[in-house]
């Protein structure tokens, strides 16, 4: 017995120094990331990506809330100006699905950095232009005056041919010094390399997050992002509103010679300064991920990569060190089929691809309303420029970030599921369309300009039969193609005091005042003074009222879809497995910005340039930017085509749920072959992420399951 003993004893001591060497040797190996201070950890990225997220969002919003100056600075119709917008995208084509996919195997905060920079730069090259152009030069004739050494009194309504001829030729010698009017091209290229710059931030930051935290907290961290980011529209905005308020020269020009103010549809505002602050905000924003890490340790997994299998395979046997070095020398040809292979993978996925056609439906209308919506406010209700973009950052876009992150909070209350947040996303987005066609009921009449809208009787005439010319200004040589708006006191809106039949003006600059004015004797009802002021004139009270439903409807609409947001978005991590995510997203982005991004604008564009009634025009006499609208046709294409496009999209919602619905609850139904161990762990409806991760799971079964 004794004997026996012995080696048995022996035997626990070997057993017992093998545990205490593997002990020791985990201690040795416990991971360090564990006590990594905060600021290289997964709060620092967090706090980096948020403010990265922020500064994108500044710098787009900066974009869409210029859309107007830049139109009517560089003299383009809508449908270029779609297209200037449309660029963004263009630089997200050329390189987003490279960088999400090998963008991966790089160290992903120092490419995040390297986008960050580019966006800076990008900025800065948009704003360059206004630094090369001559003083901005609007369309009126006590302008043309004063630069033809004329006094600023003339008479509107001369009849004198030397008085032509020497506005004649002072139109013709601005068009001598007026510079390229292919300065826009820079504006391209800047939006261009903006959007390069902000590829990797999206796919590699969430990928990032998703890779290294707990993931019941992913939804929670993905929210918090967007709603910091939606910090970034709204600054953007009110950015944009001050800038827009602010001459497009100020502090070169004297601010008291300018007849114009900005409600008027020639204002320029100071476009160039809030592409020129977002500049200065990316590249501080930048710096931050130049010293993070490239990898974190994911909570969880720590004390089950130190078991003793995975010490053996990591002290035992050379082949798991040399793994690392062998996956660096990987040839280009091998990566690139794997790339090949994952797109089939993802492509095939009937899930993600009903899905993906659901959002291109619903992104095509939303970047083509979100885009001409400052405008759609200026010419619908008479705001102007700064003031809409005010509003916006004001009214809309907290109720949306209020939305995103309550989207979050609830997904992770009521622990959703894939199935649940499908459905709850599609029943918030339908609600918002419901609202959304509301507006079809708050619109403003048109704008009551003689000879456009109404015959100098003040009755109404139709779109193509609008005249200019009338017996009551048959005696004055006016130019029919400037816009130099007059309001009469009949309340009738003249295209110039000349066309207004004015013959003297007292004041000058914005007080001045025009007399004698026949064509407001046109009309036999008005019995009081034939005189006039510059601008046009102001809109009915019931307008405004219409305008505050319209508030309010906004608010209403965009809170009910934020708040599906979330939801929405981890469908697409949700329903591919996991090591495809980061491509997932690339791609689903790639698709949106490409098939939507692009022509979106540019067809919303030339749509709204088909309702325009009034072009201005350059000192060269080419046409130049719209200056009135038919404002129930802007109505009615702006919105309908906006709502054509989202409706469909629901019945690719539906067809979607069906999917997913079908998939995971055959998927929950069926036994894992590790005894469930990790659907215990786990939600039951991520079992699409972690059918990758069971050991037996073949390639085709995989495929199966997508």
């Amino acid at each position: 017995m004794t004997v026996e003993i012995k080696p048995s004893n022996a035997d626990d001591s070997n057993q017992e120094a093998e545990t205490q060497l593997f002990e020791d040797e985990a201690n040795k190996n416990l991971p360090v990331k564990k006590k990594t201070s905060c600021c290289t950890g997964l709060k620092a990225f967090l706090i980096a990506l948020s403010f990265s997220y922020l500064s994108k969002a500044l710098s787009g919003t900066i974009m869409k809330s210029s859309i107007t100056q830049i139109e009517r600075r560089f003299g383009l119709t809508s449908s270029t100006v779609g297209f200037i917008d449309g660029s963004f995208e263009m630089g997200n084509l050329l390189v987003i699905a490279f960088v999400s996919y090998f963008g991966a195997k790089l160290h992903r905060p120092k490419v995040i950095a390297v986008g960050c920079f580019t966006m800076a730069l990008g900025s800065l090259l948009t704003a360059m232009p206004h630094f090369f152009m001559g003083y901005y030069k609007y369309e009126t004739a006590s302008h043309i005056a004063s630069s033809a050494n004329l006094t600023s009194s003339i008479n509107p309504c001369s009849l004198y041919e030397d008085v032509n001829k020497t506005l004649l030729e002072a139109s013709r010698s601005g068009c001598e010094k007026e510079p390229s009017s292919y300065m826009w091209i820079y504006i391209l290229l800047g939006n261009m390399l903006r959007g390069i710059g902000e590829t990797p931030i999206t796919p590699l930051g969430i990928s990032y997050i998703d890779d290294f935290a707990k993931e019941e907290d992913v939804p929670v961290y993905v929210a918090c992002l967007h709603t910091i980011a939606m910090l970034g529209p709204m600054f953007g905005f009110l950015l944009g509103s001050l800038c827009a308020k602010l001459y497009v020269d100020i502090g070169f020009v004297d601010l008291g010679s300018i007849t114009i103010t900005p409600q008027d549809s020639r204002w320029v505002g100071a476009w160039w300064l809030g592409f020129l602050i977002g500049g200065l905000i990316s590249f501080l924003a930048a710096i931050p991920f130049c010293f993070l890490p490239k990898n974190l340790k994911k909570p969880e997994e720590v004390n089950k990569d130190k078991t003793s299998r995975g010490l053996l395979e990591n002290m035992g046997t050379a082949k798991k060190k040399l793994t690392p070095a062998k996956l660096k020398t990987r040839k280009w040809s091998a990566m690139l089929k794997d790339f090949y292979t994952s797109l089939k993978k993802i492509l095939s996925n009937r899930m993600y691809f009903t899905f993906l056609c659901c959002s291109l439906l619903q992104f095509s209308s939303f970047i083509g309303f979100l885009t001409y919506k400052p405008k759609y406010m200026e010419q619908q209700y008479g705001q102007s420029a700064s003031k809409s973009n005010f509003l916006i950052g004001l009214t809309t876009l907290p109720p949306v970030g209020i939305g995103i992150f309550l989207g979050g909070f609830i997904m992770k209350k009521y622990k959703m599921g894939i199935i649940g947040a499908t459905k709850f996303a599609f029943t918030m987005s339908f609600l918002a369309y419901v609202f959304t066609l509301l507006h079809f009921f708050v619109g403003c009449e048109n704008n009551v300009v003689a000879g456009m809208k109404v015959s100098y009787e003040g009755k109404p005439i139709p779109y193509h039969e609008n005249a200019v010319f009338s017996e009551c200004n048959s005696d004055c040589k006016c130019a029919s193609n400037v816009w130099d708006p007059v309001c009469g006191e009949n309340g009738l809106t003249y295209v110039s005091a000349c066309l207004a039949g004015c013959t003297t003006s007292v004041g000058h600059s914005k007080n001045t005042v025009f007399h004698n004015c026949s064509c407001l004797e046109a009309n036999s009802s008005w019995t009081g003074n034939n005189s006039a002021i510059l601008g046009q004139c102001p809109r009915s009270e019931d307008c405004s009222k219409k305008f505050i439903y319209y508030t309010v409807i906004q608010v209403i609409s965009g809170f009910c879809y934020a708040l599906g947001g979330t939801p929405a978005y981890m469908i697409v991590f949700r329903c591919v497995q996991p090591e495809l995510k980061s491509l997932a997203v690339g791609l689903y982005t790639l698709i949106l910005r490409t098939m939507a991004g692009i022509p979106a604008p540019v067809y919303f564009g030339a749509l709204i340039d088909k309702t325009c009634l009034k072009w201005g025009s350059t000192s060269c006499g080419q046409r130049g930017a719209c200056r009135l609208y038919d404002s129930n046709a802007y109505r009615y294409v702006y919105l309908g085509l906006s709502a054509v496009l989202r409706g469909p999209s629901y019945f690719f919602a539906i067809f979607s749920y069906i999917l997913i619905k079908k998939h995971f609850q055959n998927k929950n139904s069926r036994p894992t072959e590790d005894g469930g161990r990790e659907d215990a762990r786990m939600n039951k409806e991520d079992n699409c992420k972690i059918k990758e991760r069971l050991p037996g799971s073949s390639d085709a079964e995989n495929e199966s399951s997508i």
